[in-house]
């Protein structure tokens, strides 16, 4: 007598409590759809356009953050170095190269979830295009890691998984058609804490 409606209170409780769960999790595993990649380097170029997908328009709805337009810069983000491996905060690591043209840019790690890492005070936790010291070709190299370094540094010392920022600000690279073929910095790995 229960049996039937007991089974149909099932079913509609695992759809609804799975389409819930699978929602909240797409949301939160990515910014949308239409991704460039470049080496280590990731950005989505349609994410604050009105060509943004639904996703990436709930994603950015919950963030909370202010992101930039595509007219004012791009950020693009790393999360494993050059071998693929995942970026760790026992870890040093060494970006070198150059960064696509733009007017102004800033390089940052935070963790995992996007959040800035908690740094001791008097310490780089970030470096820009005006700050960094540059080779005569105008390429750059920059060490992070838990012991100071000479010429570019940026501290990095956290537990778990870490990611590193690299935004540009008023860049033709943002309306560029051929994204595919800039050069980006190459994150190189010089060795971990537990290792």
């Amino acid at each position: 007598m229960f049996r039937l409606p007991a089974l149909v209170a099932l079913t509609l409780a695992i759809a609804f409590g799975g389409g819930a769960w699978s929602a909240s999790w797409m949301l939160k595993a990515t910014s949308g759809f239409g991704a460039i990649r470049l080496g280590s380097w990731s950005a989505y170029p349609d994410l604050q356009t009105e060509d943004a997908d639904p996703f990436a328009k709930a994603h950015r709805a919950g963030d909370g953050r202010i992101l930039l337009g595509r007219a004012e810069g791009l950020v693009f983000t790393a999360e494993s170095d050059e071998a693929g491996a995942r970026l760790s905060g026992r870890c040093s690591y060494e970006i070198s190269g150059s960064t696509p043209p733009a007017r102004f840019w800033t390089l940052r790690v935070t963790d995992a979830a996007g959040n800035r890492l908690d740094a001791p005070e008097r310490v780089p936790v970030s470096l820009n295009s005006w700050t960094t010291l540059r080779n005569v070709d105008g390429s750059f190299r920059i060490r992070l890691g838990a012991a100071p370094s000479s010429g570019n540094w940026i501290w990095l010392d956290s537990d778990g998984g870490v990611s590193f920022v690299l935004t540009l600000i008023d860049t033709p690279t943002a309306a560029s058609v051929s994204m595919v073929e800039l050069d980006m910095p190459k994150i190189s790995l010089i060795g971990c804490a537990d290792a």
